[in-house]
């Protein structure tokens, strides 16, 4: 069983996304902001995938992605699928590096192939 962490500031939306990933199958752990997200981050048991919204107060979705990255140093590789109501929201995706973003409202049938494409795609994280 996949772990997805979803990181929104929106409780009705966390719901949401929460019911459609459960009854895909998935354990699904959640943040409300940015800094909550790292916090998680920093659990011994990391998620499969992230569901991050952009826009977020104080530490958005590309902020919260850029922290990661500092501080992971680059070995592990959690996919993470950008969720915005953005017009932008594809060539912000690009601009970070991730192939995957879904638009809201989002769509249950879309969320749950786009997180199997993220799984099946997954970067291992290397061995030092």
């Amino acid at each position: 069983m996949s772990t997805v962490l979803i990181v929104d500031d929106d409780s009705d939306i966390v719901e949401c996304l929460s019911e459609v990933l459960l009854h895909g199958g998935h354990e699904v752990r959640s943040a409300r902001t940015g800094e909550e997200g790292l916090i998680a981050l920093r659990s011994k048991r990391l998620p499969d995938a992230i569901v991050l919204d952009v826009d977020m107060p104080v530490l958005g979705g590309p902020g919260m992605a850029h922290e990661m990255m500092l501080h992971d140093a680059g070995q592990e590789k959690i996919p993470i699928i950008l969720s915005s109501g953005r017009s932008d929201l594809a060539a912000l995706a690009a601009k970070m590096g991730t192939p995957y973003a879904i638009g809201k409202p989002v769509d249950a049938d879309s969320l749950l192939a786009l997180v199997a494409r993220a799984l099946r795609e997954r970067i291992a994280p290397t061995s030092a």
